[in-house]
């Protein structure tokens, strides 16, 4: 009889080192020191100033005690200085902590109580926001100052360092980034992103969005670092591709394809509202694009008819990504090719994509059966993206996770080859008269009557069928609606139970500062004009 195997032990390997993601940095100084990493306007500045200006910054932190596991918030608009603070941060073991400079300063307040900072790192066009972080969070190393003049209030960029700082060992689970969520269905929660998951991120980016990036590639910053812009920056580094900035204060479709023209921009990550701003702008034909290989979107499904417009202006250069902050953007991935991929039948809106490599969905009931082919349920995700939880909210963590699946609240359902459809946020979903009414539907319809450019269906409370469908309609310059020939237009589509009771016309939709369409905001606006029910209608 052959011997029983050894029982395994418990532990078997000891703790394991992860990579320190300011070790991308490094790696690509030493290898290409003379390439050109950032432009910004007329700075030039190649991978070995980076690298030293990280290692000045890194040494000031250090010098203040920052270090392992410290979280250090950040109130920048893009710039050099944003960049040069996150490597510091990881240089020196510490957690970035990243806001969106177009929070309002009570916003930026409860993200420092909620993380309570070491530090705060402030641009100097916002004192107010450093105020509040500071009085919220008392950081015990005080607020350091970016942007101009900053020198003269701070020591955190001065030049030279006064030697080479080394990149902090990390573990495991070790802290890098607490990716703030948008807080568009309540108070903002900070995700908890590791190292040694960002790698991964880093590698699946690269495996499946930016497939052959090199240094004779380059990208154009066109959202924030702080979000979704920040971990594409990351592949970029890694790889040794220039990072363009841009100089305007806010998006200019004209200075975007002139930086593409002159900076021969290979790829830019977008969010579909940004994406439609670009492709639709007059200065597409103006310039020459045919550099661009990849223009990434994410962030947000893209209506079908925005999407075919995109890809009309662009050429098949579109790759959407499905993935929430949570799971770092590693869902899903629609490459340029599979952009006209068949729509099967019954389903109104095209797929979001195959599942990422390395990362599975599954499809789920309540109750945690997985859902068959074509079968709508919840959006469950397992992988080395999924976050390690929310940083000091346990009641949200065991919301988010069901036998070990991290439940991301969308909609959706996959078809016989295992592409996802994403039919909207659960919390988007609202009955009326006892149907389930889902917006996205209905929205992308309506985006196909040609007067619209924009709109956002939400539900309202109704005293006789609990709730009632209201659209809000953005419309191309000059066009008119008329509510009735609107109406009979949308009869011929879907189910009259589905048509909005009410149509509003506004002039613009209300987004986040990630260029999201808030429905929330909506909601509450809707309310204040008298709960919709004395809205103007859409022929005004």
């Amino acid at each position: 009889m052959s011997p029983m195997p050894a029982t395994p032990t418990a532990t078997l390997r000891p703790e394991l080192r992860a990579v320190n993601l300011a070790e991308l940095l490094s790696q690509t100084a030493r290898r290409l020191p003379d390439a050109e990493a950032i432009v910004s306007g007329r700075v030039r500045i190649t991978w070995r100033e980076l690298d030293e200006r990280v290692d000045a910054a890194a040494g000031a932190l250090r010098a203040q005690g920052i270090g392992h596991g410290d979280p250090v918030l950040v109130h920048s608009p893009n710039q050099i200085e944003l960049i040069q603070a996150m490597f510091a941060i990881w240089r020196v073991g510490a957690v970035f902590a990243p806001t969106n400079y177009r929070l309002a300063p009570p916003e930026t307040a409860e993200l420092a109580e909620l993380i309570r900072p070491a530090a705060v790192i402030c641009h100097v066009d916002y004192p107010a926001h450093a105020d509040a972080a500071g009085t919220a969070g008392q950081p015990r190393a005080g607020i350091w100052w970016t942007g101009a003049g900053s020198d003269a209030r701070s020591g955190l960029w001065t030049l030279p360092p006064a030697e080479a700082q080394p990149n902090e060992p990390v573990r495991t689970g070790d802290h890098a980034w607490y990716f703030f969520t948008s807080g568009t269905s309540g108070r903002s929660k900070a995700a908890v992103l590791t190292h040694d998951q960002m790698g991964f991120v880093v590698t699946n980016h690269l495996c499946d969005l930016l497939p052959a990036l090199s240094e004779l590639d380059a990208q154009v910053v066109v959202a924030p670092l702080s979000h979704g812009a920040g971990i594409h920056l990351l592949p970029q580094v890694a790889r040794g591709a220039k990072t363009v900035l841009p100089e305007a204060a806010s998006l200019d479709p004209a200075e975007i394809w002139r930086l593409v023209q002159t900076e021969r921009v290979t790829n830019m990550f977008t969010v579909p509202t940004i994406l439609k701003r670009l492709a639709e702008a007059p200065e597409t034909t103006e310039y020459d694009l045919s550099s661009l290989r990849y223009v990434i979107y994410a962030g947000a499904p893209m209506y079908r008819a925005d999407q075919e417009r995109a890809r009309a202006a662009l050429g098949d250069v579109l790759v959407q990504y499905y993935g929430l902050g949570e799971v770092t953007g590693n869902i899903t991935v629609l490459p340029p090719s599979e952009h006209g991929r068949h729509v099967p039948a019954g389903i109104e809106f095209g797929t979001c994509g195959r599942p990422r490599t390395g990362i599975q969905i599954s499809v789920q009931q309540e109750d945690g059966v997985e859902c068959g082919p074509g079968v709508q349920g919840e959006i469950c995700v397992a992988g080395p993206a999924v976050f390690a939880g929310y940083l000091n909210n346990q009641a949200a963590n065991e919301g988010a996770f069901r036998d070990g699946w991290f439940r991301t609240g969308d909609l959706g359902l996959v078809d016989d080859g295992g592409y996802l459809y994403v039919t909207g946020r659960a919390s988007d979903m609202f009955i009326s008269g006892g149907s389930n009414i889902y917006p996205r539907e209905i929205e992308e319809k309506l985006l196909r009557h040609p007067a619209i450019s924009e709109v956002a269906v939400v539900g309202m409370p109704d005293a006789r069928w609990g709730e009632v469908g209201v659209a809000v309609l953005v419309t191309d310059s000059g066009q008119e609606l008329d509510e009735a020939e609107l109406r009979a237009w949308l009869h011929e589509r879907v189910a009259r139970y589905k048509v909005p009771k009410r149509f509003v016309r506004w002039e613009s939709i209300p987004k986040s500062g990630y260029g999201k369409i808030v429905k929330r905001t909506i909601r509450d606006a809707l309310l204040r004009e008298n709960g919709a029910g004395d809205a103007r209608s859409a022929s005004g």
